[in-house]
C-alpha cells in the first residue's frame, strides 16, 4: 500500500516537473508558426494590388483647351499620351498662352485625325458679324507628327510663355492662323512644342519626383487619370440640386477607369497598365504583349471653373459643377482653397496603351500634398 502511493507521487511529482519543459517547447512551435504566417501574409500584402480597375477611355487634347477626342490605343510617352497638347494658342504678339479660362469658345474648336493618322485636322466655326456661326467651319489640316525639314520650312521658332515658364515653340504661319484669329476675334498664333524642355515643377519637381521629366503644354503634369464612379457620384449629388448630369470631358482627362469606391484614387502613389490578357503572351497564341506600363501619381488635380464650361455650347454655368465640388471635395492640405478631381502623374516608361487594359495600384499614400508650381 505504502509502495503504491509513494509510486502515485513521484507519477505526479514527475508531470509537474515535466508540464513547464512542454508548454515551453509548444509555445516556441507557437512563435515559430506565427512568425512563419506573419511573413507570408505580408508578402501577400506587398504583392498583391490594393485596387484594380479597367480603362474605358483614352482622350487626348491635341491643342491645349481646345477639342480633344477619344481613341482605342494609343502610345503612353514621359511627357503624356502621344499628341496630347503638343500644341497651344497663344497671343501673337506677347506669345503668352491662351486657354478656355479666358475665352470659353476655344472648345468649340474640334480636333481629330485623318483617316491614316497622319494629319491633325482642326475644325474652327466661321462666325457672322452678329458673332453666330455661320456655314461650314473652317478645317485646318497640319501632320499629325511634323518632321524637323516640314517645321524648318513652315514655322518660326519664337519664345512662349505658359504660367510662369519661358520655353519655345514653333509659330504657324497666317495661313493657318487666320481662322483661328477670326473665331477668337483676335490676333493669335498656334504654336508647336519647341525643343526646350519643359522641366516639371511643383510636385514633378525633380528633388520630389526623383528623376527629371518633361511635358509638353498641359497645365503641370503629363497624365490626368479619372474615376469613372467618381464622376458617377459627383453627377448624383448635382441632381440633387436640379443640374443634369455632365460629362467627364469637362475635367479634360487623359486616362478614365472604371473604377471601384468613389474617391478611392485620392490615395493613389503609384500605379501599373497591365494587358487584358497577360496569359496569351505565355502560351505563345495571340498578340504580343507590351511590358506593363508604371506611372507615379504625384498628385491630386486641383481645379479651377474650367468644368463649368460646357464643351459643346461653351457656356460657362455660374455656379456648378464647381459650387458641388467646394461643398465637399476640398481635401488637399496643401491647397485647401480649391477643389479636387482626378489624379496627376509622370508615366516612368512607355508603350502601348489600349482600352481595356488593367489599371492597378501599386502603392497608397496618405500624405499627399498639393505643391503649386507651373
Amino acid at each position: 500500500m505504502l509502495d503504491q502511493h509513494l509510486t502515485l507521487t513521484a507519477l505526479v511529482v514527475g508531470i509537474i516537473l515535466l508540464t513547464p519543459l512542454l508548454y515551453t517547447i509548444r509555445f516556441k512551435g507557437w512563435i515559430r508558426n506565427a512568425q512563419s504566417n506573419t511573413g507570408l501574409l505580408s508578402l501577400l500584402r506587398r504583392r498583391r494590388p490594393t485596387q484594380s480597375s479597367e480603362i474605358v477611355s483614352l482622350r487626348m487634347y491635341p491643342i491645349k483647351s481646345c477639342r480633344g477626342f477619344q481613341v482605342q490605343a494609343t502610345t503612353l510617352r514621359q511627357h503624356g499620351l502621344d499628341l496630347d497638347r503638343r500644341w497651344m494658342l497663344v497671343d501673337a504678339s506677347s506669345g503668352e498662352f491662351l486657354t478656355i479660362r479666358q475665352i470659353p469658345d476655344m472648345t468649340r474648336i474640334g480636333t481629330g485625325l485623318s483617316d491614316d493618322g497622319l494629319e491633325l485636322v482642326v475644325t474652327i466655326p466661321r462666325k457672322s458679324i452678329e458673332g453666330s456661326d455661320r456655314g461650314l467651319p473652317h478645317t485646318v489640316r497640319i501632320p499629325a507628327h511634323p518632321s524637323q525639314e516640314w517645321l524648318a520650312a513652315n514655322t518660326t521658332p519664337a519664345p512662349v510663355k505658359i504660367w510662369d515658364t519661358d520655353t519655345d515653340g514653333y509659330i504657324y504661319g497666317e495661313e493657318v492662323n487666320a481662322a483661328f484669329s477670326e473665331f477668337l476675334g483676335k490676333p493669335v498664333a498656334l504654336a508647336y512644342k519647341g525643343p526646350t524642355p519643359r522641366v516639371l515643377k511643383g510636385n514633378g519637381n525633380p528633388r520630389i519626383l526623383g528623376r527629371v521629366q518633361t511635358t509638353n503644354f498641359p497645365d503641370v503634369h503629363p497624365i490626368l487619370i479619372a474615376s469613372e464612379s467618381s464622376m458617377t457620384e459627383l453627377n448624383t449629388r448635382l441632381g440633387r440640386v436640379g443640374i443634369d448630369p455632365i460629362t467627364v470631358e469637362r475635367f479634360r482627362p487623359n486616362i478614365v477607369v472604371r473604377g471601384g469606391t468613389p474617391w478611392s484614387e485620392d490615395s493613389w502613389k503609384s500605379v501599373r497598365i497591365h494587358s487584358r490578357n497577360p496569359e496569351k503572351s505565355e502560351s505563345g497564341s495571340g498578340s504580343a504583349v507590351s511590358a506593363p506600363l508604371d506611372l507615379d501619381i504625384v498628385a491630386r488635380c486641383a481645379r479651377c471653373q474650367v468644368p463649368n464650361v460646357d464643351p459643346d455650347t461653351a457656356v460657362k454655368h455660374k455656379k456648378q459643377p464647381w459650387d458641388t465640388l467646394v461643398s465637399y471635395r476640398r481635401v488637399d492640405e496643401g491647397i485647401k482653397y480649391k477643389p479636387c478631381f482626378g489624379m496627376l502623374s509622370a508615366p516612368r516608361n512607355e508603350g502601348v496603351v489600349e482600352v481595356g487594359m488593367r489599371l492597378e495600384v501599386l502603392e497608397e499614400t496618405t500624405e499627399h500634398r498639393y505643391i503649386t508650381g507651373f
